[in-house]
């Protein structure tokens, strides 16, 4: 690991961000690691194991990682499961592998989840992979067939309730295009394996198609996109009561009792009639929540985390960094501290004409939160 003394030089030009922030009393932010690929999220666990999924959006070679306590990054949970052939060429069975991850969560109880959305080429059925830490052997593949996994889907984040042995996946619904309009939340019992598809087409989870993705707001690098993005940030609260969601080209946060969820009586129709508007948001990424209940939101446009205080529900800048370029995933760590990772999207190929701007290092930041984090949340 290698604490970094100055930011991303390429990126320091740009002064009318870290102008407009100057008067703003904003939460101190600091670079922790450095990376030479760029990171989708951090999984922390409660004695110090960390655990990097590399951005599936640049096709990395490696997919899931570790950092060992030497420094060292290591592919997690072997060198074999990063890739989708045998030696011999041929192709290894959808479950011995990871093809396309975003997240990965603790569940607290020594077991790593790992989500395989199975997007890239050649594709297979979607995943949930639980690693036995304490074990360091596989636990369970839980699928996702078809029709709890649409052509559509691109399963970005999760959260687990091992309270009701539930695990939240929020599909943004744009692996066939920049419109998702087949959102959904995908639930899965954990013991049983049994999953459904569940609010697609509600507005809590639907992109409002009037908000084009704002990108690098306030820099030279400024643009405005046509890719409208389904449900993608999701947390449950300490009490394991309340999951909130979030859709990135929309205003609100939304909120259900997860034991609705968790009920599989219950059709849409009636979950639809339990979503609860909660608060009012800025275009965001990665969600979190802490033990106090103060939502932290990446600020898809900027380079800011702003909070939702629980007391308030008013929204507010946080923390910013003129080098955190987008923001991606937000986890716990075990020392008190919010990471987030700068996975530089806006400044790939694909929103710059062809033209790469983004180049490593590729930085994950840290800040303290104002409650105590929820590790695994």
């Amino acid at each position: 690991m290698k604490i970094l003394k100055t930011g991303l030089g390429f990126l320091l030009s740009f002064s009318l961000l870290s102008s407009s922030l100057v008067a703003k009393e904003l939460v101190k932010n600091e670079p922790y690691l450095e990376l030479e690929q760029a990171a989708a999220g951090i999984a922390y666990t409660s004695d110090k194991r960390l655990f990097i999924t590399y951005h599936p959006f640049y096709n990395p070679k490696i997919k899931v990682a570790e950092r060992l306590n030497n420094g060292d990054i290591v592919p997690f949970p072997s060198a074999e499961m990063q890739t989708a052939y045998k030696a011999d060429g041929s192709l290894k069975n959808p479950g011995d592998y990871l093809n396309w991850v975003l997240s990965s969560r603790t569940d607290g109880k020594g077991t790593l989840w790992i989500l395989d959305s199975g997007q890239a080429e050649p594709r297979i059925t979607p995943k949930l992979v639980a690693w036995d830490l304490k074990k360091n052997q596989l636990k369970k593949v839980i699928y996702l067939p078809e029709g709890v996994t649409l052509k559509e889907s691109q399963h970005n984040d999760f959260a687990i309730s091992t309270k009701h042995n539930l695990i939240v996946i929020s599909d943004e619904g744009i692996a066939a295009g920049p419109i998702g309009d087949k959102a959904a939340l995908v639930v899965i019992n954990t013991e049983t394996g049994l999953s459904r598809r569940v609010l697609q087409g509600n507005h809590s989870v639907m992109p409002n198609m009037k908000m084009p993705m704002l990108m690098d707001k306030n820099t030279p690098f400024e643009k405005s996109v046509d890719l409208f993005i389904g449900v993608d940030g999701i947390a449950l609260d300490k009490q394991q009561q309340w999951l909130y969601f979030t859709t990135v080209n929309h205003t609100k946060v939304y909120r259900i009792n997860i034991a609705e969820l968790a009920d599989f009586s219950q059709n849409s129709v009636t979950l639809a009639a339990k979503v609860e508007e909660y608060a009012d948001k800025p275009m965001n990424g990665g969600l979190t929540i802490d033990s106090a209940g103060n939502l932290y939101l990446c600020e898809i446009g900027t380079r800011t985390i702003g909070v939702i205080p629980a007391d308030t529900r008013q929204y507010k800048e946080f923390t910013s960094n003129e080098n955190m370029v987008w923001p991606d995933g937000l986890n716990a760590g075990p020392d008190g501290f919010l990471y987030t990772s700068a996975a530089q999207v806006s400044l790939s190929p694909a929103f710059n004409n062809g033209k790469a701007l983004n180049k490593p290092p590729y930085i994950i930041y840290r800040f303290e939160p104002l409650a105590k984090p929820l590790m695994g949340r």
